[in-house]
């Protein structure tokens, strides 16, 4: 993750609560990069319900659950496996009930698009089961707003605003209909200050004027205010006097990394086909054959040249690597 992103920013960490159950409600642009994110930067050790899809296969599922990965089904993964979901989230009430934290992604499937999606009614219901078996327990809900500048993109950066906690017990009452729709109402509100929420009426020419007026996507409040405000005062990023050389270290980069990067470029990019996948397996490119390739090179060198050579191979590599993406 460091190595992938120019930089990542946390904001309001504190407002995670250390010896509480807690349920992370985060928007969900980014496929695989945005629970890594809440995983490396959250302050607490979490547990994700994840689309059930992946969990086909025995191996792949031995290892998502090692990752403390639940499956949840949805309607598109068939009508008779949405009842699969009622040992899932009496699963999640006893993790809360043990004082754990479980990430949801609310939206139910991710789009890179810069707005806060309705949300789906399954995390309502882990909420009210929850409260219904345990009235007692103070499960607290924290909105997580996940911004980046370019999401598609190598290298981008992110941001990840933690909202303040919200008890749970707030929203109970006799009817429980009536608690569902405040729930949802109150974390849509909160998500769409955390993040950049562009309205739907007219996104594409709003979009297009943000990216034209260079605004700051890692900080959703003042891009937010420049929408509300209908483009006027909105403040913008100064661009870099480095285009040029940062171009030059990432050309560099290609090179050295050659073969890593003509099998993304030209075996595996090609199969993408939804966008918002594009960013998790250029990741597991990176997190695999970059590692072994650099391996492999210093390896060669050291058996042909010398330790010397090798070492100031993977070193020169290194540094190449963080001018290019941090710079």
């Amino acid at each position: 993750m460091f190595f992938y992103f120019k930089k990542v920013v946390v904001h309001n960490i504190e407002n995670i609560p250390k010896d509480k159950p807690v349920l992370l409600l985060g928007n969900h642009q980014n496929a695989l990069l945005d629970p890594l994110l809440i995983a490396t930067k959250g302050s607490r050790f979490s547990f994700f319900l994840t689309r059930a899809a992946v969990f086909k296969k025995k191996f792949i599922s031995n290892l998502l659950g090692s990752l403390q990965m639940l499956p949840v089904y949805r309607i598109r993964d068939g009508w008779n496996n949405l009842a699969n979901n009622n040992a899932i989230f009496e699963t999640c009430s006893e993790l809360l009930k043990d004082g754990e934290v479980i990430v949801i992604f609310p939206e139910g499937n991710h789009n890179l698009a810069r707005r806060v999606r309705p949300l789906s009614k399954g995390f309502t219901r882990i909420v009210f089961d929850t409260l219904e078996k345990y009235p007692d327990l103070d499960l607290q809900l924290v909105p997580v707003g996940l911004n980046y500048v370019h999401a598609a993109k190598f290298s981008d950066s992110a941001a990840l605003f933690f909202g303040k906690p919200i008890s749970a017990k707030e929203f109970t009452s006799d009817n429980r209909n009536e608690g569902v729709v405040k729930l949802k109402s109150k974390i849509q509100i909160e998500l769409m200050k955390l993040t950049t929420h562009i309205p739907s009426e007219n996104y594409e020419s709003d979009l297009l004027l943000l990216q034209d007026l260079n605004v700051d996507f890692l900080n959703p409040q003042e891009v937010n205010s420049c929408i509300a405000n209908n483009f006027n005062d909105c403040k913008v990023k100064p661009k870099s006097k480095f285009q040029f050389l940062k171009r030059v270290f990432k050309i560099l980069l290609i090179i050295n990394l050659i073969i890593p990067y003509a099998v993304w470029k030209f075996f595996a990019e090609p199969k993408v086909v939804d966008l918002e996948f594009k960013s998790t397996f250029r990741f597991t490119i990176a997190l695999t054959l970059v590692p072994i390739w650099l391996l492999v090179i210093t390896m060669l060198l050291v058996l042909y040249f010398s330790w010397a050579i090798g070492l100031f191979y993977l070193s020169f590599s290194l540094v190449l690597a963080l001018l290019a993406i941090k710079w």
